[in-house]
């Protein structure tokens, strides 16, 4: 047979559309051409190809070969072709039989030897895969999809030998492994580890319990970064869609699968590209690789200013758009904001007990640094005390992570029978069926706008955060002083 045809999966952002790779012998000098717009690493699968069949025994053809990659106007990149191109040559030269490859697709990287190595973004083209009711053949490095894909439509293998013993039913390749899930509130530091800091806490057990953004505000050593840390430990556990989509966002970046919340961490330095994603080839951000989890921002001034507003738009949407000439990117970006920093360039503003050496005019061009409208969007704004060391001494431990996680569990649970989402993503009119005030809230809340000059999405943010207070309390409906508390959250840095 001199024409043969292959499936496999390409790789474009969080999604895998089907390539079908096509093989032609034809007469004429010796050639191996491979058409489709493929970038240079696929180029260079002819050669990866070639090395591979004949290291591994095949008959390589001596003939004019022609690889097309279809749909032609996608582009093409990374060595995950190297294996369907092989199969598509062993059909062709009638070494295998189109009969034995019609129902399965294949994925993986070849080297010299013949060896199968991982490729990324595996776990995009496994579900599509099992969605076109075919059997995914990739190398076993990648292993751990059937976590989230039916083991069945799996199949892992070590080299192009085993692949080909398969498909010949010789010896029949193991189906997909599975990652081993763990349990994020088992591995994150106890809050109970945090000495005082009573309101703090209570304000990230509102933020776990909402899903709000949280700023943290106070001298150095008040425990900022320790409280931050502590946040993964009292959310709740993931769902079957959110390991879903944790996975899906490890499998394209490339890491490791292990099924728990992401909390990522970036440094001040890091550019906007790094924080959205981007890139000629684009690739997902920080912000991307938090999705479902915590983005840690430490030393938010620092962070440049046109850096923290591509936040802006993620935080609201809960997607990242990368527009490129040839190609326009989506990637999933629900995170959870928490953010920290200090008062002033010292450090030390407010402080009762080292006096400030800042001048008003640097305080207020270091804080300047945050846009109104990215401080807008933050739903809790706390200033952290600090605390002698003789008070952190006598001071209890007080709740742990689990008694926290309990209360955070039945208030998310309270959400999730409402409207089957969390409180910080309710809309306007959600907001005003589920955030409804009586005559005294409304009063009150009137004299808070006009106090503070609160703008329309702060007033809904505050009701937002004021119905996840009622949600702690087993509250029906939201009462005066739960939106007392919800207004002290929204002081002063």
């Amino acid at each position: 047979m001199a024409l043969a045809t292959v499936y496999s999966r390409a790789r474009l952002g969080v999604d895998a559309p089907l390539i079908t790779v096509e093989v032609h012998l034809s007469g004429g000098l010796p050639a191996f051409n491979i058409v489709g717009l493929p970038e240079a690493t696929v180029r260079e699968a002819k050669d990866r190809v070639r090395s591979a069949l004949i290291n591994s025994q095949f008959n390589f053809p001596v003939s004019r070969i022609t690889v097309n990659l279809a749909p032609a106007d996608l582009p093409k990149e990374g060595g995950r072709f190297d294996l369907p191109i092989a199969i598509g040559i062993l059909l062709a030269t009638g070494q295998l039989t189109q009969q034995q490859t019609a129902d399965y697709e294949f994925l993986g990287e070849l080297g010299l030897g013949g060896e199968l190595r991982a490729v990324a973004a595996a776990l995009p083209a496994a579900i599509q895969c099992e969605q076109a009711q075919r059997t995914l053949v990739l190398p076993k490095d990648n292993s751990g999809l059937a976590s989230l894909v039916n083991a069945s439509a799996l199949r892992e293998a070590t080299d192009l030998l085993s692949v080909a013993a398969h498909l010949c039913q010789r010896q029949p390749l193991p189906e997909g492994s599975c990652a081993d899930i763990i349990d994020d509130g088992g591995r994150y530091p106890d809050i109970a580890d945090v000495r005082g800091q009573a309101m703090a806490k209570r304000a990230l057990e509102i933020a776990a319990a909402g899903c709000h953004s949280l700023l943290f505000s106070g001298p150095p050593g008040t425990g900022k970064t320790l409280l931050a840390s502590r946040l993964p430990g009292i959310l709740p556990p993931l769902t079957d869609e959110e390991q879903c989509d944790i996975a899906i966002m490890q499998s394209v970046a490339g890491q490791p699968l292990k099924l728990q919340r992401p909390f990522r961490t970036p440094h001040h330095t890091a550019s906007a590209a790094a924080l959205v994603g981007g890139g000629s080839s684009p690739r997902p951000g920080e912000i991307s690789l938090a999705h479902r989890g915590v983005l840690f921002l430490d030393e938010l001034p620092e962070f440049p200013r046109k850096v923290l507003e591509v936040l802006r738009e993620p935080m609201e949407s809960g997607e990242v758009v990368i527009s490129r000439a040839r190609q326009q990117l989506t990637f999933p970006a629900r995170f959870q904001l928490i953010a920290a920093m200090n008062p002033c360039p010292c450090g030390y503003d407010g402080d009762d007990r080292q006096p400030c050496r800042c001048t008003p005019d640097q305080i207020q061009r270091y804080r300047n640094r945050i846009s109104g409208p990215l401080l807008d969007r933050i739903d809790l704004r706390l200033r952290v005390q600090r605390m002698a060391v003789g008070e952190l001494q006598q001071s209890p431990a007080g709740e742990d992570s689990a008694t926290l996680r309990k209360r955070v569990c039945e208030a998310r649970q309270r959400q999730m029978q409402r409207r089957n989402k969390v409180n910080a993503l309710l809309d306007a009119p959600e907001v005003a069926e589920d955030c409804s005030l009586n005559r005294d809230g409304t009063q009150f809340m009137m004299q808070a706008e006009a106090r503070l000059n609160l703008s329309a999405r702060a007033h809904h943010r505050i009701l937002k955060v004021a119905r996840t207070i009622a949600d702690l309390a087993a509250a029906d409906h939201i009462e005066l002083p739960h939106l007392h508390e919800a207004i002290l959250y929204r002081g002063d840095l």
